[in-house]
């Protein structure tokens, strides 16, 4: 059998199973996300890369005329004459210049920086440096011994060629500007080719060049995901303030929707119910010919219908409410222990009349001793009305319905009230469960009802901590259970001559 239960008062207004969102946020961020997965390129990105390695060169500042000044003081103990100091005074101003150009980059606003003129620049000064480097490379000195002073030099230019593949990563191409012309001029006046150390210092430096290239476009692959991973951040957090904005605008304007929603609800319960109170009572009296004999018996039928008219829409307005309190959450339960079984046979007898108009009969299939029950007597009687008055409209002449009161396996009690009507096709147990909603059976052979009833039992039995289940089958019937939960039974105390007659 089909089965539908309910556990939450919010499903008679909202079909959780729908997915709400904003489409402009999820768009929104879709695109960014797509554009950030790309390969990074671009103007954007190319100014911050350059900005990147202007911040390189400026935190480094003193990091490669420190290795120059070092570099000296290491030639002057192994003899080498003021050459040297011209060299370290060349290579000085040199890093000094790559300084300045860093610090102006780096201080320039990113829509006036042109990058290709800023690249230029940097390759000029790191051009620069690497002349400096190349006039170390082929510096002689007469005091010295040759193959010492080759290896020295060698290692001069490794060291230096590591830590400007450090810094200045960020520039593709930066590392092979100042180092190709220094290893060309090592290769030629350096040292002697014709000797075995020669060569392998020789090709040392030619092999760690690339090497250092590599490692170089290593940092600066790490360096784009980095500035990626920051750009899709800060991307992301734009369009979170620009969701979180949509979305107290929209709190904003469900607040006055909800507002305007009980000020109509205030008005209709006081404007409509004022007159529909006069309008039940005169078409009572004239219906009644409480004042006098009516001739025509077509206004006393038009005064039946008139009352019986106005007495639903008195129905419909008090369900509306019920059920707008409920959503709203301000149904106050008046809860007090008692006996189920007595509230639904209460209800049973108040549809007995209703039922014996239709020809039908209510069959009543009771639990024998059922112990109290803490909830709100009103409400339960609104629950096992509402399922009686279904399964009287929809049953057909001379049926029967069966209303069963009992334990459910937990510990609990339940309201089961079961039909032999038409059934309700299990894709539209859904609709029939919320509020407003009728099945194509109902419309076509029920009476008149407004769609509310199902939807307020759920409520009032979410607000008891209790379940709703809908069984139905086409052809043979529907049965609808009212659940309890264990936590609302009060089991019977025990009497006072027990629990004191150990103390006796």
């Amino acid at each position: 059998m089909p089965l539908q239960r309910s556990n939450t008062a919010d499903k008679i207004i909202v079909d959780r199973r729908k997915r709400h969102r904003n489409s402009d946020v999820a768009r929104a961020v879709r695109k960014t996300r797509d554009q950030l997965a790309q390969q990074p390129g671009g103007l954007a990105f190319d100014r911050e890369l350059l900005k990147l390695h202007a911040r390189s060169i400026r935190a480094n500042s003193a990091t490669l005329p420190l290795l120059v000044v070092i570099f000296a003081g290491i030639g002057f103990l192994l003899g080498a004459d003021d050459a040297i100091l011209k060299w370290s005074l060349v290579a000085m101003m040199g890093y000094v210049g790559l300084a300045l150009l860093a610090r102006r980059a780096d201080e320039a606003a990113p829509a006036a920086m042109t990058p290709s003129a800023i690249r230029r620049n940097f390759f000029i000064g790191h051009f620069v440096t690497g002349l400096a480097w190349a006039y170390l490379a082929a510096m002689t000195c007469a005091a010295c011994e040759p193959g010492l002073l080759s290896v020295v030099k060698g290692v001069f230019l490794l060291v230096a060629m590591a830590a400007t593949a450090i810094v200045a990563s960020s520039l593709r191409g930066a590392l092979a500007a100042t180092f190709v012309v220094p290893v060309a001029a090592y290769a030629a006046f350096g040292v002697k080719l014709s000797e075995p150390l020669g060569i392998v210092m020789v090709a040392l430096l030619v092999a760690a060049l690339p090497f250092f290239s590599l490692v170089a476009g290593i940092k600066k692959r790490s360096a784009l995901l980095l500035m990626a991973a920051r750009s899709e951040m800060d991307a992301l957090i734009a369009e979170l303030e620009t969701a979180k904005s949509m979305s107290d605008e929209a709190r904003r304007r469900a607040e006055d929707a909800n507002l305007a929603k009980s000020r109509f609800l205030a008005t209709m319960s006081h404007e409509l119910r004022t007159p529909l109170n006069a309008i039940l009572g005169f078409s009572e009296v004239m219906a009644g010919e409480v004042l006098g004999p009516i001739n025509s018996p077509t206004y006393r039928e038009y005064s039946r219908d008139i009352h019986q008219s106005g007495q639903h829409l008195l129905d419909l307005i008090n369900e509306i409410l019920d059920l707008s309190r409920i959503e709203a959450g301000r149904y106050q339960l008046n809860e007090e222990p008692l006996m189920l079984l007595q509230v639904v046979e209460d209800c049973c007898h108040m549809m007995e009349l209703k039922a014996r108009n239709k020809d039908l009969k209510i069959v009543e299939q009771f639990e024998p001793t059922l112990p109290r029950l803490l909830g709100d007597e009103r409400a339960i009687r609104q629950i096992t009305l509402n399922l009686l008055s279904n399964a009287i409209k929809f049953s057909p002449t001379g049926s029967e319905i069966r209303v069963r009161v009992g334990w459910t396996a937990g510990g609990g009690q339940y309201i089961s009230v079961k039909d032999r009507g038409p059934g309700i096709p299990a894709d539209e147990i859904p609709v029939v469960l919320s509020a407003f909603g009728q099945g194509s059976i109902a419309i076509k052979s029920a009476e008149q009802g407004t769609g509310l009833g199902l939807p307020i039992v759920q409520g009032l039995l979410a607000l008891h901590g209790g379940e709703f289940e809908l069984r139905s089958k086409l052809r043979e019937g529907t049965e609808a259970i009212a659940v309890f939960p264990p936590a609302r039974v009060i089991d019977d105390l025990p009497s006072l001559a027990r629990s004191t007659g150990g103390r006796r």
